[in-house]
């Protein structure tokens, strides 16, 4: 199994900055794609941005140019720099990670989650 702990969410006046981290942990496991997604009150979950191990992103459009992800493999820690931030980037982060593990046999890609983390952005 892995375990994401994620940290650095907090409150923060609009076109301020936050520095999410989070760092994967457990007995055995081979990570691929990390990444962000948010979830506002009465909103589906949104991916915000994702990156693999070969350190291809993607990013919802309404970060892009704000947002960066980037990951570091040897720690198994990915994270995410929120510059500008706006009043709607309001939200839970949570972490995600894709992995491989011997809970299945090392062949089917498993989805974790963090337990989120709230940011929260003052007009």
């Amino acid at each position: 199994q892995v375990q994401l702990v994620e940290s650095g969410g907090g409150l923060v006046q609009a076109g301020g900055s936050l520095r999410l981290s989070c760092a994967a942990s457990g007995s055995a496991f081979s990570i691929n794609d990390m990444g962000w997604y948010r979830q506002a009150p009465g909103v589906q979950r949104e991916l915000v941005a994702v990156i693999n191990p070969g350190g291809i992103i993607n990013y919802a459009d309404s970060v892009k140019g704000r947002f960066t992800i980037s990951r570091d493999n040897a720690k198994d820690t990915v994270y995410l720099q929120m510059n500008s931030l706006k009043p709607e980037d309001t939200a839970v982060y949570y972490c995600h990670a894709r992995a491989l593990s011997p809970a299945t046999g090392w062949h089917t890609f498993s989805d974790y989650w963090g337990q989120g983390t709230q940011v929260t952005v003052s007009s």
